[in-house]
């Protein structure tokens, strides 16, 4: 194949993600998330498969819809507890020389101003290996908690601060400090050139910031910026303004169709397609043999807990799932959480009737990713497909059973993958940005909005 798959481990900071019950397997290890020697062997595990990265999911706040309470949630870990991932990254990266980091970060209840310097100081420590996935916030508990509403805000106001947060993030990382501003002058006793340093002066309709930011050019400036909104708007940001896009596709023809249209949008907006990798989320589950995979695959199926199914849907849809009966079809309900989830399961059968039950049992591994299933030739062959048949760069692997099927997939598909020519052995460059697109990009391409703003900083003032 042309191009080597970009892979990414997809996780959280948390003893559960996606996936329902399966903490109960002997084997996981997502108890173990509050101890920073688990996620340092982590770290050491992915950089020496290969990986190209972990990324982090991250919540404002937490599943309280089923049987409104968050009391499923908590039973079943459903994305509770969960501690700040940022706090992980300093200590990965010390043990790792190539592997990137992704965070989730929310724009509807952070300031650009605060967010800037967060990630200017994580690109700092990680000489240049962090991107920000951008989140709009869809948790209700997150309004409550963080902004004193009941509701979350309209879905198009999100979206527009979301927009505009960017626009003043970027132009703090790229505008406001040239090149050239710290000189270390100790003869003169002059740390940074103040001529070289600049207010940005924005006034928008959700934000002010006169000021400067208040940290020194990182090895990336900006860093890798990430979106994964299912949504139009969603989508037309990601063209606007992402660089790496997770997909969340349910089968091949439907991901060809959303990278395809990504790629159209981008172009409407003046961009290189080629500047924005497309990552599609998947589950892994492997073995030495396919009938090992399938023996493995029917344990955690078994371990399935319904009511931590139905507490993560109630959260992703706002809807509170057990005032539906769990074996009677549902039918022109409308979401008011995240606007793809409800329609996601007529596009994965539209002849299904699909019954709480049905939508459990789907999401109770990997939540809404296709699940692969086999030993190291099997998954080579459905991932390489997926790659080919879709155009898409690489992808988000999702676990079921923390740390193991991560583990699994490194000792038996990346060999296969590496023999094949699929997946890298090696890295050129150091940074997120060169990982994704090559030595010698790591920063902004010009066809992004917020290089613009770094061309402002060296005009005179």
């Amino acid at each position: 194949m042309a191009q080597q798959m970009r892979v990414f481990a997809f996780d959280f900071n948390g003893p559960a993600h996606l996936s329902a019950g399966t903490w109960c397997h002997p084997t996981d290890r997502g108890h173990e998330y509050t101890s920073l020697k688990y996620w340092i062997e982590y770290a050491k595990l992915l950089e020496r498969a290969n990986f190209d990265g972990i990324f982090f999911a991250d919540n404002d706040g937490y599943h309280e819809n089923y049987r409104g309470s968050v009391a499923d949630s908590l039973k079943d870990a459903a994305q509770i507890p969960t501690n700040d991932p940022a706090y992980l990254i300093p200590a990965m990266a010390a043990v790792t020389q190539n592997l990137s980091f992704g965070v989730t970060s929310s724009t509807a209840y952070d300031v650009p101003y605060k967010l800037a310097r967060k990630f200017s100081t994580l690109d700092h420590l990680t000489d240049g290996r962090i991107g920000w996935n951008v989140v709009t916030s869809y948790s209700t508990a997150a309004a409550r908690n963080l902004a004193n509403q009941e509701q979350v805000a309209a879905h198009a106001d999100r979206y527009n601060r979301a927009e505009e947060f960017i626009d003043v993030a970027t132009q703090l990382w790229e505008g406001s400090w040239e090149d050239d501003a710290v000189i270390v002058d100790k003869d003169n006793g002059v740390y940074v050139d103040p001529s070289k340093v600049h207010d940005i002066n924005y006034e928008g309709t959700h934000f002010t910031v006169p000021g400067i930011h208040q940290c020194e050019p990182s090895a990336q400036r900006t860093p890798v910026i990430f979106q994964a909104g299912g949504s139009p708007r969603g989508v037309e940001l990601a063209a606007k303004t992402a660089e790496a896009v997770f997909m969340n596709a349910i089968d091949k023809p439907t991901l060809k169709k959303q990278v395809d249209a990504l790629r159209e949008k981008a172009i409407e907006f003046g961009r290189d397609p080629e500047h924005i990798a497309t990552l599609q989320m998947i589950t892994v589950i492997s073995a030495a043999t396919d009938e090992e995979a399938q023996a493995k695959y029917q344990e955690y199926l078994d371990l399935v807990s319904y009511d931590g199914a139905m507490a993560r849907y109630s959260g992703w849809t706002g809807l509170d799932m057990s005032t539906f009966d769990p074996d009677k079809p549902l039918k022109d309900v409308e979401a008011k959480g995240t606007a793809t989830m409800l329609t996601f399961f007529q596009k994965v059968d539209a002849d299904k009737e699909w019954t709480p039950r049905d939508i459990a049992e789907y999401t109770g591994i990997g939540g809404t990713s296709p699940v692969i299933v086999g030993g190291p030739q099997t998954v080579a062959d459905e991932v390489i497909s997926w790659m080919e048949e879709t155009g898409v760069s690489g992808f988000n692997i999702a676990n079921a059973v923390k740390f193991q099927d991560i583990k699994d997939f490194t000792e038996f598909v990346v060999p296969e993958l590496q023999k094949r020519g699929a997946m890298r052995t090696s890295f050129t460059g150091s940074t997120l940005r060169e990982h994704l697109f090559g030595e010698g990009v790591a920063r902004l391409p010009e066809d992004h909005p917020g290089a613009a703003y770094r061309k402002q900083s060296t005009e005179a003032r």
